[in-house]
């Protein structure tokens, strides 16, 4: 029984030694090979200082030199801080530097940038892969020529600290979640087991390695011995071609991956009949859309949610259950949830009825690194964990998540949603992506204002957008402006940031 992430390269190596684990670009590596690559990754560490409970930070793309040396950090026992590829300069060197990281694992041109930090801190050592060469680094090619493929990994238990993983810092800097090997293991099992992932999967991502998301996947596929076909950065082009030129049976993704590519004008020319199921998560991805990507492939889509304080993927639509189409299912096994009044946690609400979304179990993390104050405000002492979420429950059990609760606006004392509005204007035939935001307004406070992508070739008027939302909503949720746009601001695992919206405002609040 695996444990703890150093376990699962050598597990899965002495079972499925010579089949095929990864798959990028023209390039394939059996999973004994990932093995030994990550023990020489592990054997530089360790000749390097590295002892367990030390930080490591990893940051660069996606690519398999990532991924080996995720596995070898993980089998030194130390402390994996994965870092997200968009975080600014500032944010990634307080990431490193809070952490207190004894050495870098980065591609040239992330990691070239943190060389003055050694010696400051706890930091002595910067590991570079790539092309380009920097004085004072070590290159992880020679450690992967040079050291030796045999490693044991050395022991920890599963309530020992797996990983730091900070959160994106929109207000002030980033809060590094404190994941156990327990939790990161039962967030890969539970992905693994809602979806039914097994040896004969062969799962397309694009999903960052460093995203919560992605962990769960690519640890799942090494676990359950799947194939994982390794998109580097998303493209309607590299994953339909990839899905058809590899019979991808599990495609992985966050909404927009299935706005651009349900939008794309040769999606139905592409031969996508291997897929028996999809995974979507990251943000609410709109029934309309989920309901027309089955009707067009004829696959299903499961969605998923999850946090980074929750190691990733903690509640979803399972393959051998209920798949219900505008919730994210039901909490992974072990785990609960709960609807809570906004202002008051300790008041349970009834089904049905809106509140702060709750969760508690094995996923839950330690709390956030050298953070006492927000790790008190988002974690109470019974062991629930504020999500931050607005959601329902049905008499299933299945949560409905209805926005973030600080994406919330305020109009005129009412709360308006985006996520709900965004629902809506994905339900019309000509709208291929739609994303909501406040704008403010002098007599209302704030007022929505919904960016549309359209489908190539359609074409509707912002009043027709806005009728079509007026049958479907409440007049102080109708949208008070439309804005037609070729691109909306994304996160690196493309979650649409409702932040950045205003950056693309025209400043028109035109409905013509």
């Amino acid at each position: 029984m695996i444990t703890t992430l150093g376990e699962i390269l050598p597990c899965t190596a002495r079972k499925h030694a010579d089949r095929t684990a990864l798959i990028i670009g023209n390039r394939r590596y059996s999973f004994h090979e990932l093995d030994a690559l990550s023990n020489r990754v592990a054997n530089g560490l360790v000749a390097g200082g590295i002892n367990p409970g030390d930080r490591v930070t990893l940051f660069g793309p996606s690519c398999w030199e990532w991924l080996v040396s995720y596995y070898g950090i993980a089998k030194t026992g130390a402390v994996l801080n994965p870092i997200n590829v968009m975080l600014t300069p500032e944010e990634v060197r307080y990431a490193v530097a809070d952490s207190g990281a004894r050495a870098v694992i980065a591609s040239s041109d992330k990691g070239g940038a943190l060389l003055d930090m050694v010696g400051v801190g706890s930091l002595s050592e910067v590991v570079l892969w790539g092309e380009a060469a920097f004085a004072g680094a070590t290159m992880l090619s020679d450690w992967l020529q040079l050291g030796k493929p045999d490693f044991t990994p050395l022991p920890r238990k599963p309530g020992d600290l797996a990983a730091i993983c900070y959160t994106s810092g929109t207000t002030g800097f980033p809060k590094g979640a404190m994941q156990s090997h327990r939790a990161v293991i039962a967030a890969a099992v539970g992905t693994a087991l809602m979806a039914a992932r097994t040896t004969h999967d062969r799962v397309i991502n694009a999903l960052p390695l460093s995203h919560v998301y992605g962990s769960c996947v690519f640890n799942a596929a090494m676990m359950a011995g799947s194939t994982l076909i390794l998109i580097p950065r998303f493209s309607e082009l590299a994953v339909l071609s990839g899905i058809a030129e590899h019979r991808a049976t599990l495609m992985d993704g966050v909404p927009t991956a299935y706005y651009y590519l349900l939008a794309h004008p040769d999606f139905d020319k592409y031969d996508l009949s291997s897929l028996t199921r999809c995974w979507v998560g990251g943000q609410t991805l709109p029934a309309a859309k989920s309901l027309e990507f089955t009707e067009r492939t004829g696959c299903p889509v499961h969605e998923v949610w999850g946090m980074t304080e929750l190691a990733g993927a903690a509640a979803a639509n399972p393959v051998y259950g209920p798949n219900k189409p505008g919730t994210v299912g039901v909490p992974l096994p072990g785990n609960n949830f709960r609807v809570v009044d906004v202002t008051d946690a300790d008041k349970e609400m009834p089904r049905g009825q809106r509140g702060e979304l709750m969760f508690r179990g094995p996923l839950v993390m330690d709390g956030y690194y050298n953070n006492p104050k927000a790790t008190a405000e988002t974690l109470r002492s019974d062991g629930w964990l504020h999500t931050g979420d607005i959601a329902t429950t049905d008499e299933d059990g299945y949560a409905t998540i209805v926005d973030r609760k600080k994406d919330m606006i305020l109009t005129a004392g009412f709360n308006v949603y985006p996520a709900e509005i965004e629902r809506v204007l994905c339900m019309h035939p000509a709208v291929a992506l739609a994303a909501v935001g406040g704008v403010p307004d002098e007599a209302k406070g704030e007022l929505a204002k919904a960016y549309v992508i359209l489908k190539a070739g359609a074409e509707v008027s912002r009043a027709v957008l806005v009728a079509h939302c007026r049958e479907h909503l409440a007049a102080y949720k109708v949208p008070r402006g439309v804005q037609f746009v070729t691109s909306v601001p994304t996160t690196a695992s493309g979650k649409i940031m409702r932040r950045m919206l205003k950056d693309v405002d025209d400043g028109s609040l035109s409905m013509n």
